[in-house]
């Protein structure tokens, strides 16, 4: 496959359907395997595969062909543990092939619960210890400046990741260096694994926090793909400044029993359930098999 630089395709109704036909073959991939694999976090996984769709479809220069391209614009999953997003669009753009998405979490798979750089190619940071990533991503985007480097860094956080104080440290550093090459994108769903965010370590005011600690804030609906589309073309207009962009969003999105349901954060779902929620993501003009 060749290198992949779609950010100046015009946002045509095309296009989005495109992308939103992507997204939602995405969803039904992500409840397939986790479901077998009988583990995994379904929630925060339907919550994120729009924008990170977005992302590597439209928005990142990159080649599944050679993943360690010095060139390449990056992506960090800070939270982890949606992995099974990012597996499912790294096997549909060829990093790794197809049928090991069917080998989640299982003993000496590439893909492992949260994900790991040196298993899974095309995966730029091993996370999942909650409140790294965006450090990491820090030292990507200073070493694109100091080498002169035009690449971009997306990290994509939790909210309920950034209770952690490793996150704030980040944003200050990311302020002193100026670090308009990084965009990270907040997946605003309001849960964590305890449940609400607000009830136990309240986030708000969101957009206020990141502006203070001088960062420029933009903020999304983080389903709508036209939007997501947008926001991340005027993010990089941005300069003299890292950007973060609070995508609003609703966990297990596409699947209505599981939307704003926080027993899915961590949990797959049965045989059944998973039958349920693909008939809710059946797509007339495919015909893959569901399962």
């Amino acid at each position: 496959m060749p290198i992949i630089n779609n950010k100046h395709e015009p946002h045509t109704e095309e296009l989005v359907k495109r992308l939103e036909k992507l997204a939602k073959k995405f969803r039904r991939e992500i409840l397939i395997m986790t479901t077998k694999a009988g583990s995994g976090h379904p929630g925060g996984s339907l919550s994120a595969i729009d924008v990170i769709t977005a992302i590597y479809f439209h928005q990142l220069r990159h080649d599944p062909s050679n993943p360690k391209w010095e060139d390449r614009d990056r992506f960090v999953l800070s939270k982890g543990h949606a992995c099974p997003a990012l597996y499912a669009v790294l096997s549909e753009l060829g990093y790794f092939p197809k049928d090991e998405i069917h080998n989640l979490r299982r003993i000496g798979s590439i893909l492992q619960g949260h994900p790991d750089m040196v298993k899974t190619p095309g995966v730029e940071m091993s996370t999942g210890s909650l409140g790294q990533g965006l450090s990491a991503a820090i030292g990507m985007a200073l070493a694109a400046k100091l080498d002169r480097k035009d690449y971009r860094v997306y990290v994509m956080l939790g909210d309920g990741e950034i209770n952690e104080g490793q996150v704030w440290e980040a944003a200050m550093v990311a302020a002193k260096y100026k670090l308009d090459n990084l965009i990270a994108i907040l997946d605003r769903n309001r849960y964590q694994l305890d449940g609400y965010t607000e009830d136990f370590l309240p986030l708000e005011p969101l957009a206020e926090k990141w502006r203070s600690f001088g960062w420029h804030v933009m903020e999304m609906d983080g389903h709508n793909m036209k939007e997501i589309l947008d926001t991340l073309d005027e993010a990089e207009k941005v300069r003299g400044k890292p950007v973060m962009i609070i995508a609003h969003t609703i966990k297990g999105k596409g699947v209505s029993f599981m939307e704003n349901e926080n027993k899915y954060h961590g949990k797959a779902l049965t045989p059944e359930e998973l039958e349920k929620a693909l008939k809710e993501l059946e797509d007339p003009e495919d015909d893959e098999p569901r399962g």
